[in-house]
């Protein structure tokens, strides 16, 4: 059988815990937490409304900043823990966690101390909260939530758009669901024009959600009482209205205990001839009481749905862990393997690239099937071989005697001068697959997750295979501008033999001599040199892509890592430490991820400990 106190002081310590690790609703969250799925008070009211009164009845200490004008400039959050009794009070700042506050006058301190080191001196707000945590013998198990007063109009020193700001910052707590509100009237306002209401009637139009808490009847015009409000005859609430009666400003100029505040209220009711009827059920005592009640009831509500949000979070985060990958081994063999198999499955990613199953690779293959063929269609053959060009070659090549039988040092050094132009479309190639395989390299890096916690690993990585890749680079240059220049060193003398037979059979050698510099023969040799050229250009064509591919290709396949395994293999336990450095935000949220998982699965078992009543 679950206790009031084991349900309220149950969701508190898991909101003291979400607390420390920031992890809270407020105004600047966007998603659902499990602070927001666990149930809190939000105390609502306009400025000088008695809210900050109405707050330390509750907790029986005089420990908030008073003064006039706006003095809550920033959501207070209060988290009651009710200790054994004989045990001394005290409180936390979650700003201060290691510091405890025994003189309540300190706690003042801090809260207007901590309040300015955001906003100033000035009269601004921050939507930003303070967490404090008070343990007390006195005080019921709670979660309250100040937030500045509202108001209508901006004060000296205040921006206009004050106003706004102030009820955008509340209703953002309001309209929460689980969020149960606390509305402050004061008794010598019109219930109707009361700020706190209004904005409750919005946010919570069925009344479910709020509880009325009229303030100062004792200064209520003489002859007048708040008998309408209390009894729901004005403004109908579904939870009954509470009447407070707090220490006048004369009291806490006397530093009035709130023991004897409290006992002045009760007497109060007691006595009153308008409220003596309502005694049992007036008072902070009696509110503080009447809320953990309706926590009770609410939080055996919401336990199957935060149990839900806790399993469905414990999943999440789980999973987020494994993502993040597990604390590093210490020793070097340990640290050694994990280098190791991270480059295993950076080379697995890059291979993957290559041979098909992620994309890249069919880049290497467009080189070899289009960006080639275009290049070596668009070398200036035609230019190289033409009318012109052919007959210097063939001066030049006779000298000062005419050729006898063929220009052959024509034809050679024409063929040679073609050959040449194919140098470009080679080293392009290579240089094109270089590009692709960089791409693919600094693609696979990003690709294996596991390497994003080493930002000093991957970077080695990095640069190791973009040396690798250097070299591989320079051995294929080499190796295809040797083929084309092969090519040019030995010329197929068939293909020149199965040419048609010119010269004239019998005919005077000096008129045959001199048809051959016709501009005929010029053209016919012009022809002859492109068909050759043509045909080292479709053995090229081919040729290239296979020295490409088993230089640059193959090798970043085989042996992209291995020098880097080498200077591995070289190094002791601090170098080896030194390339598992991990990032540090990646570090953080690995141990926030831990924390916030250990937290949620404690919560779980807490859950699961309590037997609920049914």
């Amino acid at each position: 059988m679950a206790t009031m106190e084991s349900l309220i002081g149950l969701v508190n310590r898991i909101q003291r815990a979400c607390t420390v690790l920031g992890d809270y609703g407020g105004d600047e969250a966007a998603l659902p937490t499990l602070w927001e799925a666990l149930p809190s008070v939000v105390v609502v009211g306009g400025q000088s409304s008695g809210k900050s009164s109405v707050l330390e009845s509750i907790v029986g200490r005089d420990f908030l900043p008073r003064g006039s004008g706006i003095v809550t400039r920033r959501p207070l959050v209060l988290q009651l823990q009710k200790t054994e009794q004989g045990l001394q009070e005290y409180a936390e700042f979650l700003h201060l966690p290691k510091k405890r506050f025994t003189d309540f006058s300190m706690v003042r301190k801090e809260i207007q101390d901590e309040t300015d080191r955001l906003t100033g001196k000035s009269k601004q707000i921050s939507p930003v909260p303070i967490h404090l945590s008070i343990y007390s013998p006195n005080v019921v198990n709670l979660t309250l939530i100040d937030l500045p007063g509202l108001t209508k109009v901006a004060v000296e020193g205040q921006q206009e758009s004050i106003v706004q700001d102030i009820e955008n910052m509340v209703r953002s707590y309001v309209e929460k669901p689980n969020c149960i509100i606390l509305a402050i009237t004061p008794a010598n306002q019109d219930v109707a024009t009361s700020d706190a209401i209004k904005i409750a009637r919005e946010v919570d139009p069925s009344g479910e959600r709020t509880f009325g808490v009229l303030t100062k009847l004792d200064l209520m015009d003489r002859g007048t009482n708040g008998l309408d409000v209390l009894e729901g005859r004005s403004y109908r609430l579904q939870h009954p209205w509470v009447g407070i009666v707090n220490r006048s400003q004369a009291d806490i100029n006397k530093n009035v205990d709130m023991i004897a505040a409290r006992q002045r209220e009760r007497e109060f009711f007691a006595t009153s001839p308008d409220y003596g009827h309502l005694t049992s059920k007036m008072g902070s005592e009696y509110l503080a009481k009447l809320l953990s009640k309706h926590l009770e009831s609410v939080i055996k509500a919401r336990i199957p749905g935060i149990a839900s949000l806790i399993n469905r979070s414990i999943n999440e985060l789980e999973a987020e862990l494994d993502h993040l990958g597990r604390p590093v081994a210490t020793d070097a063999g340990a640290q050694l393997y994990t280098i190791l198999e991270l480059c295993r499955i950076f080379d697995q990613i890059f291979k993957e690239h290559l041979d098909g199953g992620r994309p890249g690779g069919d880049r290497i293959y467009g080189v070899f099937d289009h960006q080639l063929p275009a290049a070596l269609r668009k070398l200036p053959l035609d230019r190289h071989l033409s009318l012109q060009n052919v007959r210097k070659a063939v001066s030049e090549a006779d000298g000062y005697q005419p050729h006898l039988i063929a220009p052959e040092q024509a034809y050679r050094r024409l063929i040679e001068g073609a050959l040449n132009y194919f140098r470009g479309p080679a080293e392009a190639s290579v240089d094109a697959v270089h590009f692709i395989l960089k791409e693919l390299v600094r693609r696979s890096i990003g690709e294996t997750q596991e390497l994003r916690r080493f930002p000093t690993l991957q970077a080695e990585i990095a640069t190791a295979a973009t040396e690798a890749l250097e070299r591989f680079r320079e051995d294929s240059k080499k190796t295809t501008l040797r083929m084309v220049e092969m090519e040019s060193s030995y010329l197929t003398v068939d293909f020149f033999r199965k040419l048609p037979m010119e010269m004239e059979k019998g005919g005077n050698p000096a008129a045959s001599s001199a048809d051959r510099y016709t501009e005929g023969n010029f053209r016919r040799i012009g022809s002859n040199v492109s068909s050759y050229v043509k045909m080292v250009s479709e053995t090229l064509k081919n040729t290239v892509p296979k020295a490409v591919v088993h230089c640059q290709v193959r090798e970043a396949k085989r042996s992209l890592l291995d020098h880097f395994y080498i200077e591995v293999g070289k190094k002791e336990g601090k170098q080896l430490s030194e390339l598992l450095d991990e990032n540090p935000a990646l570090m953080e949220r690995r141990q926030q991820c831990a924390k916030r998982l250990e937290l949620y699965k404690s919560a779980r078992d807490e859950i699961d400990s309590v037997s609920w009543s049914r």
